[in-house]
């Protein structure tokens, strides 16, 4: 586990990265929220340094009712107003799930961005496991914001409540990673996305 000194620093990088993409990008930057325990800290720093980002999540229409108390939870306590796209869709399972409409609504959400941030971290799964903390998005053409990269799971929960930030209720159920409520499984890492299947991304991060 990490020091609380070395997850400070963490931290403290953490509002540099975003202070420097808020005044680089300005209302350009988008912040894509999915209500997972990444987004408590991300959306806690947007909000303070880069107040000017436009936060953006996809509704597919089958959130759990955890995901939504937890959306009302960060717009009150975080002061923003999410932009909504729709991606709802014949969401019967994970055979199913994730398809052209979810990856539309990102298109959708990135149109006229000039970068975006996520809560891509190395320890989530293999085809995370080089992620950095700036990189260029080459499908599109932006900047692509990574700043939790190198962040543990330790991590992550101490600045959580270190702040006393609104999180997920569904991680204390062993949620690790939160997707649908149609296709998403109690879980290690992303073992509980897509449930089932040997499927490890949405096509949201996918080159």
């Amino acid at each position: 586990m990490r020091s609380l000194n070395g997850t400070a620093k963490l931290a403290a990088a953490l509002d540099r990265l975003l202070s420097e993409a808020g005044e680089r990008h300005g209302d350009r930057l988008v912040m894509l929220c999915s209500f997972q325990k990444e987004e408590s800290v991300l959306l806690d720093a947007v909000s303070r340094v880069a107040p000017a980002t436009r936060v953006v999540t996809i509704d597919t229409g089958v959130l759990f009712p955890e995901t939504l108390a937890t959306w009302r939870a960060f717009e009150e306590r975080f002061g923003v107003a999410m932009d909504v796209e729709d991606a709802s869709g014949p969401w019967t399972g994970p055979e199913l799930c994730c398809g052209d409409a979810k990856v539309a609504a990102l298109e959708r959400a990135l149109d006229g961005a000039d970068a975006w941030v996520t809560g891509i971290r190395r320890v989530q799964s293999p085809t995370r496991a080089e992620a950095v903390e700036v990189e260029t998005d080459n499908r599109r053409g932006i900047v692509k914001y990574n700043p939790l990269a190198r962040w543990s799971d330790e991590d992550v929960w101490q600045v959580i409540q270190a702040k006393e930030l609104p999180y997920n209720a569904l991680h204390d159920q062993g949620y690790d990673s939160i997707g649908c409520a149609t296709c998403t499984a109690p879980g290690a890492g992303r073992a509980g996305r897509w449930a089932g299947t040997d499927k490890l991304e949405c096509g949201l991060h996918v080159v």
